[in-house]
């Protein structure tokens, strides 16, 4: 009877301990905390990815990294991309934001 009494606690939520869930992992394999890829991912993933760096308009932003796609492997700071946003003089900050939530 207690068993069944326990049993019946925790699937209603009975359990006081509180549950980090694990961490999410998007289609471009990393998780959601850390860098999206901007050769491999959508560019909603890169969106929401310059939404949480802070990036104002990073839907628009997000549309100019998929343009200029492929990025080279081997270029970690994303030297091609940020000479390619240059053109249109967002600001060295919003640059520095915009590559800080990517990974080629």
């Amino acid at each position: 009877m207690a068993l069944a009494a326990c049993v019946s606690l925790t699937a209603c939520g009975g359990s006081t301990a509180e549950q980090t869930p694990a961490p999410t992992t998007n289609t471009s394999g990393s998780t959601r905390s850390g860098k999206v890829s901007a050769n491999t991912a959508g560019e909603a993933e890169i969106a929401a990815a310059l939404r949480t760096a802070g990036v104002s308009n990073p839907e628009r932003w997000a549309k100019e990294v998929v343009e200029y796609r492929p990025y080279a492997a081997d270029d970690s700071d994303l030297t091609s991309l940020r000479e390619n946003l240059a053109k249109y003089n967002p600001g060295q900050d919003t640059v520095n934001k915009i590559i800080s939530a990517l990974k080629p």
